[in-house]
C-alpha cells in the first residue's frame, strides 16, 4: 500500500509542475488563455488529492481541516480552468488567481502541521 501511495504522491506532485509551468508559460505570451496541460493538471491535482485522502495505513493521522482546505482549493483551480478553457482570452485578474491558489494550495500541504 505504501508504493500506491508513493505513486499517487508523485503524480500529484506530476499534476502541480505541470499546471504551475503550463500556467507561467503561457501568462508570459499573450494572449492569456487556458492551455491544455492546465486542464490536465488541474485534474490530476484533484483527482489525486482525492485518492491521496483514502484510508492508507499511514504512522501518522491525516488532519481533516486540512484536507478540506486543499480539497475546496483545487476544485475551485478546477472549475477556474475547466469553466474558462474555451474563452478566445481569459482576463489577467482571473488567469493570475489561478497561479495564486496553485501557490496557496501547496503552502497549505507544506506549512500546515
Amino acid at each position: 500500500m505504501d508504493t500506491l501511495r508513493l505513486i499517487l504522491l508523485y503524480a500529484h506532485l506530476v499534476g502541480f509542475a505541470v499546471l504551475l509551468g503550463a500556467a507561467v508559460a503561457q501568462y508570459v505570451v499573450k494572449p492569456v488563455r487556458i492551455n491544455a496541460p492546465m486542464i490536465w493538471g488541474a485534474g490530476a491535482q484533484l483527482v489525486t488529492g482525492v485518492a491521496l485522502s483514502a484510508p492508507f495505513p499511514r504512522p501518522y493521522e491525516l488532519d481533516p481541516a486540512k484536507l478540506v482546505v486543499k480539497f475546496v482549493l483545487a476544485l475551485a483551480i478546477f472549475v477556474m480552468v475547466f469553466f474558462s478553457r474555451k474563452r478566445d482570452v481569459v482576463s489577467s485578474g482571473h488567469f493570475l488567481a489561478i497561479i495564486g491558489l496553485t501557490l496557496v494550495n501547496a503552502a497549505v500541504a507544506v506549512f500546515w502541521r
